[in-house]
């Protein structure tokens, strides 16, 4: 019987830990795509959006942010996600959450 809780214990623990890691997942960008990216922005003249609230990793932007699709040409590592650009930073957000997962300085 000790067994049986002991693994039901054991699977929910890394079943939770799962949970927690796509919950708490960022976003790694190389330094030549965070280039391309910076590239981009100053070459399309992209409108920067006024956010009141301090935005880093791990935020969720409200409903009022208008988030942009990615371009294509920042590469398949950053297509699912969007962005804003604000305060000279580039911010890419998970859509389905609105959760900051990445900000380019």
């Amino acid at each position: 019987m000790k067994k049986v809780i002991l693994a039901t214990v054991i699977a929910l623990s890394v079943m939770g830990s799962a949970a927690y890691a796509q919950v708490g997942a960022t976003v790694t960008i190389g330094q030549p795509e965070q280039t391309r990216i910076k590239e981009y922005v100053v070459k399309e003249k992209v409108k920067p959006t006024m956010i009141k609230e301090k935005v880093t990793v791990g935020t969720t932007l409200g409903s009022d942010v208008e988030l942009a699709p990615v371009p294509s040409d920042w590469g398949p590592s950053v297509s699912k996600y969007r962005y804003v650009y604000t305060n000279d930073h580039v911010v890419l957000v998970e859509p389905s959450s609105r959760r900051v997962v990445h900000i380019i300085e």
